[in-house]
């Protein structure tokens, strides 16, 4: 028998979610078990200390938004002390800062998400849902080569306080961080994922985790009070819906943003068939980077921004946008943090397509839990107004898009992407592999992909010396890549057929990981 398909970006949080489906639970069941074995297996990515999405589908066809992400505080408290300080990130070709410390921490959204996605969607108890992420965390996950890169990008962040790094220490030299293949148990974490199970999601909003944050923040310079965990609620939403060919996706909604973005993008593909054009070919590159450039100057268009994001009906908003654009696509040349994506489809039919996100971590791990805060407040790119500015009560926007596709076959899909702003880019190419080049899943996620950003057309090996002069003339900056990179995302994809076959493809940039769960 075959219970499922799973693809996510750590072989430990693949094999979470195959016990529980394995175990008779369902799509959504497995998705928690990934997401809570995700905290220990790819902690600088996720944490119940930061926020997520989960699109999910019944096996009926009934589709929902679950949007568990961070929220700017209550109010704008008038501190004499503010733990927030910057830290520079080397990725080696540049530089990023990032601020850290309590006072960068947002109201988390992880932990309602977890209880009320199980209250609505779920077969087996919590205590079992955790149990394997409890078993991982206690032995330990094996560090691998994507988690040790990450790690070694943000070490200023993971040695910003003892209690942090301890975290990420190698058992073998307590100096250093853990390297690949090595483990380093998180018992603390364990405990309080087998407490939450048996207690509540109170223990955290209400009880005595909750209140040793707040006590810390008042003490110690972060936003958080009481009333930010007593009032924080998971929205439900209605997913945004679009067209493309003869496919139909939903994916996330307003207010956050990269649903819409990629649906924008996706209504100027449209106005330009791809029939007959050859797959990686200048034509088909010059579309797809023409496309990105147009969504980049519609997103900087202040007007149309909040038009689209107060528009009624997006999808109709969507479309004007997009035929409006259409002849500047068609006719004219034109001159933003951690995330990682889960995705699994049950032999029910059930999808469930989650991306999760910390930032990359504020440094300060809740006592006696094992659990980091995020670091919103601090990403600039979510902090339009400057820090500290923020506007309060107010869910933070995200690039994150979790997405069901329905192809004209009856084949469905599900797909997301970490990868900041290059989250719709990644997806779009994905998507666009499968629906116009009728591509098997595990070729449409490995082929190469190019990013277009702050007039720089970036190009995933192999490179073709005749396309990249053909594209030269309307887009003359260009960096050819050396080699495949997480920069340009991380979409774990699944699929199911009309008969019941699954396949997928974990995607290699982000440590992917497939599995087809048989019994």
């Amino acid at each position: 028998m075959r219970f499922g398909a799973i693809a996510a970006g750590h072989e430990d949080t693949a094999a979470a979610a195959a016990a529980i489906l394995r175990a008779g639970g369902n799509a959504f069941d497995a998705a928690l078990a990934a997401m809570c074995s995700a905290c220990v297996a790819e902690p600088v990515l996720a944490s119940l200390g930061g926020g997520g999405f989960l699109l999910a589908r019944s096996e009926n066809g009934e589709t929902l938004l679950y949007d568990f992400f961070v929220q700017t505080p209550q109010r704008r408290l008038d501190l004499s002390v503010i733990d927030f300080r910057p830290i520079t990130a080397d990725f080696g070709d540049a530089q990023q800062e990032f601020h850290i410390g309590l006072g960068a921490a947002a109201t988390p959204g992880a932990i309602r998400g977890l209880f009320r996605i199980h209250r609505d969607l779920c077969r087996l108890p919590l205590e079992l849902i955790v149990q394997p992420a409890a078993e991982l965390a206690r032995r330990g996950a094996a560090v691998n080569r994507l988690q040790h890169y990450i790690a070694t990008i943000v070490e200023p962040i993971l040695r910003a306080t003892p209690e942090a790094f301890d975290l990420h220490r190698s058992p073998a030299d307590p100096a250093r961080l853990a390297g690949v293949g090595e483990r380093t148990p998180w018992p603390d974490f364990a405990d309080t994922l087998e407490s939450l199970a048996r207690e509540g999601e109170d223990l955290f909003h209400r009880g005595e985790i909750g209140r040793r944050l707040v006590q810390d923040c008042r003490e110690q310079g972060g936003y958080l009070s009481a009333e930010d965990l007593l009032r924080y609620r998971v929205e439900i939403r209605r997913p945004l819906r679009l067209d493309y060919r003869d496919a139909e996706l939903a994916t996330n909604p307003p207010p956050s943003m990269g649903g819409l973005l990629l649906g924008f993008t996706l209504g100027l593909m449209r106005e330009s068939p791809l029939h007959g054009v050859a797959f990686a070919g200048p034509e088909h590159l010059r579309l797809v980077a023409r496309a990105m450039a147009l969504t980049q100057r519609m997103r900087s268009d202040c007007a149309i921004h909040e038009r689209l994001h107060d528009a009624a009906d997006a999808g109709a908003a969507i479309d004007g946008l997009a035929a409006e654009y259409g002849s500047l696509i068609r006719a004219h040349p034109v001159a933003t943090r951690g995330t990682t994506q889960i995705s699994i489809i049950d032999r029910h039919g059930n999808l469930a397509s989650m991306t999760l996100s910390n930032g990359e971590g504020c440094g300060y791990v809740l006592p006696g839990t094992g659990i980091m805060l995020n670091n919103m407040l601090g990403e600039e790119d979510v902090n339009p107004h400057g820090f500290h500015r923020w506007p309060e009560n107010r869910r933070i926007a995200s690039m994150m898009a979790p997405s069901a596709l329905q192809l004209g076959d009856g084949r469905l899909v599900a797909l997301g992407s970490g990868g900041s702003n290059r989250i719709r880019g990644a997806i779009l190419q994905v998507l666009s592999n499968l629906v116009d080049f009728a591509l098997a899943v595990r070729p449409a996620v490995e082929a190469p992909r190019i990013h277009f950003e702050d007039d720089l057309l970036n190009l995933e090996p192999p490179h073709d010396a005749a396309v990249l002069r053909a594209l030269a003339d309307e887009f003359p900056r260009q960096r050819p890549w050396n080699a495949t990179n997480l920069f340009f995302g991380g979409v774990h994809t699944v699929m199911r057929h009309p008969d019941g076959r699954l396949e997928g493809a974990g995607d290699p940039r982000r440590g992917g990981v497939y599995r087809a769960v048989d019994g």
